[in-house]
């Protein structure tokens, strides 16, 4: 018996029809998944199943309220968007409960708190209800907003993207635990989700949606296996990206590290006379020559982003560095400033990373404008627009902004931003990790273009080993601030050594 049910659902924005037609329904502890690009109206369909749409209540306030966490909750892709920065994780799981029993008593409403968060596999927060969202990771957010939705033992619980930013074994832990829940209580899900390899270790049937429309809809292993519908196929052929070859070896270095280690203040040192440090990164050495591309995979924390800033003398650090074989460990700033136009760096966000207040021209000629400020401004427009077309996009757009682009479209600004002063290194940073497939592999394909146009080197930096396989030639695999292991592509993927190794492909489902 269907616990929920979809009938026609039209979703209007004026004279726009953004979701059309929408039949589906889910069983008592099914697992559905929604699937799609951005833009195709998943998370429009989510929220009117939570009747959270402007205009589309058909009950009282009261009556909702009554319905929200009790019969049907949902987990938001973004947990520290989500969970109130003022308020601690005691009070803000307490307060869903407090909703739905008016009666109990703080005794009671702390014990359950203590409970759900034992649920979570959060006990190391039991005795800690008094820390703030900022005060947790990643995956321990995530699983306080799970706590928050279980608190009242809904009979569906809607999941919006709730692994998106997670690395591949927080991952694995989010949709382990999601099943465990499904298996204990008889909950159903809705799981809403760009990644068809969660879809394909967690789903009992998939639901495909494209332009607001369900193009098609059934059991998972008969999708996988026999997808009906173009558009399926095409998402399922993204998932199959070849492995790079590894190139010749022998070529000059554009980058590389002797013994490089980073050492950071310790969170309590910023007020003590004696300060103590953490090292985040033990004796690196690494070296990557022209035209290729070095992925750097380990978990959150393992220290892939404090490289890079080490890399770019953006932190300071003990140890060797060379760019083009020229030592910049001493050199002073304004030597490395014009030695910077070499090495660029395409970050994760481009939304933060873009200045808001600025249109995209203004942002991508910053560059030459420092750089090159010889040449006239009539010529730095014609560069920008040259290098604008070059990422795929039109010279007309340069007067907007930021906010008017999709998110491929400015991850292809910040690419123009730092290809604009033909360096000879790009370091991007989780560059996709937000993107869906399809753009995922649009920004990729785009990468190795200019790779190969321009004998580009890139330091790939990723949590997702899939994209990793895709774009990197050689790759090396960071924990706790070591190198644990570094190979050629298919050395790592195919044959690899570390047990730290195995258990990330194997958490990516890239290895048995």
């Amino acid at each position: 018996m269907s616990i929920i049910s979809l009938n026609n659902l039209n979703i209007n924005q004026g004279e726009q029809n953004l979701v059309r037609n929408v039949n589906f329904s889910i069983e008592k502890c099914e697992i559905l998944a929604l699937v799609g690009e951005s833009g195709s109206g998943k998370t429009l369909t989510a929220l009117a199943l939570m009747n959270l749409l402007p205009g589309s209540l058909t009950a009282s306030g009261n009556d909702l309220k009554l319905i929200r966490g009790k019969e049907i909750a949902m987990i938001f892709q973004e947990p520290m968007t989500s969970l109130n920065p003022l308020h601690n994780i005691g009070k803000q799981i307490g307060e869903a409960i407090k909703i739905h029993n008016p009666k109990i008593t703080k005794t009671q409403i702390t014990a359950k708190v203590q409970s759900l968060l034992g649920d979570v596999g959060l006990e190391k927060l039991q005795t800690r209800l008094d820390a703030y969202p900022h005060q947790l990771s990643g995956g321990e957010r995530q699983r306080v907003m799970i706590a928050m939705a279980i608190a009242n033992n809904p009979q569906i619980l809607v999941a919006d993207e709730p692994t998106t930013a997670l690395d591949v074994t927080v991952q694995a832990q989010i949709l382990k635990l999601l099943a465990k829940i499904r298996a204990d209580s008889g909950m159903a899900i809705l799981l809403i989700t760009h990644d068809l390899a969660i879809v394909k270790q967690i789903a009992d049937r998939i639901a495909v949606m494209y332009k607001g429309e369900i193009v098609e809809i059934g059991n998972t292993k008969e999708i996988f296996a026999n997808p009906k519908h173009t558009y399926t196929q095409k998402l399922l052929a993204l998932q199959k990206a070849k492995p790079l070859t590894t190139p010749p070896q022998g070529l000059e270095k554009v980058i590389e590290c002797k013994n490089l280690t980073l050492d950071f203040a310790s969170d309590n040192a910023i007020f003590s006379f004696k300060k103590t440090y953490k090292t985040v990164l033990h004796d690196i050495n690494l070296s990557l020559g022209k035209a290729v591309t070095l992925g750097i995979v380990g978990e959150s924390g393992s220290g892939k982003t404090s490289l890079a800033l080490a890399l770019l003398k953006l932190s300071k650090s003990s140890g060797q560095i060379f760019w083009n074989n020229q030592s910049v460990e001493d050199l002073p700033q304004n030597q490395i400033r014009k030695l910077r136009r070499n090495v660029q760096i395409v970050f994760q966000d481009p939304f933060s990373s873009l200045n808001p207040r600025i249109n995209i021209g203004d942002i991508i000629r910053e560059g030459i404008d420092v750089h090159e400020a010889n040449l006239s401004l009539e010529q730095r427009n014609q560069k920008v627009d040259a290098i604008l077309q070059e990422v795929g996009l039109s010279p007309d757009m340069k007067q907007r902004y930021p906010h008017e682009f999709s998110g491929g479209q400015r991850q292809r600004i910040s690419i123009a931003r730092a290809l604009i002063l033909q360096p000879k290194l790009i370091i991007l940073d989780e560059p996709t990790s937000a993107l869906d497939i399809s753009v995922q592999t649009q920004i990729l394909n785009l990468l190795i273009d200019l790779q190969n146009k321009y004998g580009l080197s890139y330091i790939f930096i990723s949590h997702d080993l899939r994209t990793i396989r895709a774009i990197s030639h050689n790759v090396i695999v960071l924990k706790n601030g070591h190198i644990v292991e570094s190979g050629s592509n298919s050395q790592i993927f195919d044959n690899p050594r570390h047990e730290y190794t195995v258990s990330l492909l194997k958490a990516a489902n890239l290895q048995q």
